[in-house]
């Protein structure tokens, strides 16, 4: 196997928001974007953020996958360990779906240089990091 098989996309700066995930060949409908992608998330209560600096609770805040009303946090195992996937910016017209794994497909066909987005409401209970860790 090489690098670059079953590598779909890249990082670049995005109109969006900051970066985003885009598309460096054709992707199909269906297609699982992050197959090798098995990193797994640590699961965190609110409370366990509570005495952390605001710059940390801020990483909990903009990159992890928040559940049970804003109680439990999912994140990757390190913050310096987040694949492309956690890069995924939000639309409310999506091109990529994602399961109950967190694994993401393709829910139309991508062309190459499009960008990447999910609903962050699809597997999230909060779309923005507008609930912030107190």
């Amino acid at each position: 196997m090489k690098p670059h098989d079953d590598v779909y996309v890249r990082i670049q700066p995005s109109k969006i928001h900051g970066v985003g995930v885009f598309a460096i060949r054709r992707i199909e409908k269906g297609t699982y974007i992050f197959p090798n992608d098995k990193a797994q998330i640590v699961w965190l209560k609110k409370r366990a953020l509570k005495q952390l600096p605001r710059s940390i609770k801020r990483l909990y805040d903009d990159f992890c996958i928040i559940k049970n009303g804003g109680e439990s946090y999912g994140s990757p195992v390190n913050f310096n360990n987040m694949t492309t996937s956690w890069y995924l910016n939000h639309s409310p017209k999506p091109n990529v779906g994602c399961d109950k794994h967190f694994d993401f497909f393709a829910m139309r066909n991508i062309k190459a240089g499009e960008e990447l987005t999910v609903d962050y409401n699809s597997f999230n209970d909060f779309a923005t990091s507008d609930t912030k860790v107190k």
